[in-house]
């Protein structure tokens, strides 16, 4: 699992590979990082994110949360067919604004 974090406006998190559950613990510092920033514009950008766990949706979802707190912007961008049938299933698609 790859997380590149692009400073600017918007910052931009680019995610590569597999969010699993021993990457989302590994992540879980640099998420925390952007959650300190998160009165900004943010995009997660997913587009060569291959699989997310429940570890890696919580990891979505508490940087969510600091975004909203804070009165930022938090957007996704380029889910594949897949994630985007885990935030379906999980009502995570009507939670973030998918760009």
């Amino acid at each position: 699992m790859k997380l590149t974090i692009e400073p600017g406006n918007p910052v931009v998190a680019r995610l590569a590979g597999r969010l699993d559950t021993a990457a989302a613990a590994d992540l879980a510092p640099d998420f925390q990082k952007l959650a300190e920033q998160g009165e900004q514009h943010i995009i997660l950008d997913c587009s060569e994110l291959e699989y997310i766990s429940s570890s890696g949706l919580r990891l979505f979802l508490s940087l969510r949360k600091a975004s909203a707190a804070k009165a930022g912007k938090l957007q996704v961008r380029g889910i594949s067919n897949d994630i985007r049938q885990v935030f379906m299933m999980t009502g995570f698609i009507s939670l973030f604004e998918i760009i």
